[in-house]
């Protein structure tokens, strides 16, 4: 099977998880062909894992002072434009089309006939689960930016849907012990205002990464940081807690390392939004609208919940996509959350809103029908 992998580079979480599936990709001696689009190609970093792969402008959105700005996003996408790199893209022989909510290679299979599958967090929005401020431009986007013949949604809970756990780096020794720190990642907020709030707290180290730093430096108590990959994890690994936005990855790989998140969604962004209720409402993070200095205050006193552990879901779905007799997409959910083990208060909380899933053991969460 040849498969063409269309990636969304708007964010690296999604590039993140492309790493992980690469990684399982390689391991099963498949070869797979990348497509990134929602930046420009300079800006990428850190690509080495994938191969000679292919970019192109696709469609993206603005941001300013944490905010989306629906102006600039309109004014600085042409429809036109995206839709002559959906024509230019030749996906003869390729069997399928992997998208992570990237247009370009979704429209492309579509219009070429091409069987395509979405990997992505979106998708588990086309499903019943917690939504914020969502409107009806944002159901369309959902559907119909990258739209594909079929879908695997990825979440934290799969909320009785055939849904997956997040896709995240297998850890393959005990976690770090912490220091103590604080790694902050906010790429959507203004670099001043972000070190102009974390100087109030002396006491605390914080590793500030951020998209605007070029040279790394030390700023009292904060150690502002270019972006790099290993840099980061290293730093992930060690921290205390994170402070972010509201996606996906980084609190799917935060918790997965036991560390406390107060993250901060990007506003006019309804899946961030969502994301952030969600894991509230679960007891897996706190959230803040704004950079509050109190709300950062009150986290910093606060523990973890607790680690959660999740399966090697990037290596169990490459197989998955070789198997010649494929079972059925409940099926390789089902398989997918039966090792997930959460911490006892948030089993207890996704009890609550979980029991159509059968939850039959303190530890471990069996799922039922869907």
């Amino acid at each position: 099977m040849k498969i063409l992998y269309g990636v969304q580079g708007t964010g690296n979480g999604h590039i993140s998880r492309a790493r992980e599936m690469a990684r399982a990709f390689s391991q099963l001696g498949v070869t797979v062909d990348f497509h990134f689009s929602g930046r420009q190609a300079e800006h990428y970093f850190d690509m080495e894992c994938f191969g000679d792969y292919h970019t192109s402008r696709g469609l993206t959105f603005i941001t300013e002072r944490g905010r989306v700005n629906q102006w600039q996003t309109f004014r600085q996408n042409s429809l036109l434009d995206f839709w002559r790199e959906v024509k230019a893209m030749d996906l003869s022989g390729y069997d399928l089309v992997l998208n992570d909510f990237e247009p370009v290679s979704a429209w492309a299979a579509r219009r070429q006939g091409i069987p395509s599958l979405g990997l992505s967090h979106q998708s588990a929005f086309l499903y019943d689960v917690p939504k914020e401020g969502e409107s009806w431009l944002d159901r369309k986007l959902i559907r119909y930016f990258a739209p594909t013949d079929q879908q695997l949604g990825l979440h934290w809970y799969h909320f009785g849907a055939p849904i997956l756990p997040p896709v995240v780096p297998q850890q393959t020794d005990s976690p770090a012990q912490s220091d103590g720190s604080v790694l902050v990642y906010l790429p959507f907020e203004g670099l001043d205002k972000v070190l102009e709030m974390l100087s109030r707290f002396s006491a605390v180290t914080f590793y500030c990464y951020h998209p605007d730093v070029r040279q790394s430096y030390q700023q009292d108590n904060v150690h502002v940081c270019a972006l790099s990959r290993t840099g980061f994890h290293q730093r992930l690994a060690v921290c205390g807690g994170v402070i972010a936005n509201g996606g996906f990855e980084l609190p799917s790989e935060a918790i997965a390392l036991g560390k406390k998140l107060l993250l901060k969604p990007l506003q006019g962004q309804y899946e961030q939004l969502s994301n952030v209720a969600t894991l509230e409402l679960m007891g897996l993070a706190v959230g803040m609208h704004s950079l509050d200095a109190a709300a950062i205050r009150n986290w910093l006193d606060s523990h973890s919940p607790g680690q959660v552990i999740w399966p090697d879901v990037a290596l169990a779905v490459a197989r998955w996509l070789q198997e010649e007799n494929r079972p059925s997409v409940e099926a390789l959910c089902q398989s997918l959350w039966e090792p997930v083990s959460f911490p006892e208060p948030v089993l207890e909380t996704v009890a609550d809103f979980g029991s159509e899933a059968g939850i039959s053991s303190k530890r471990s969460l069996i799922t039922g029908t869907y």
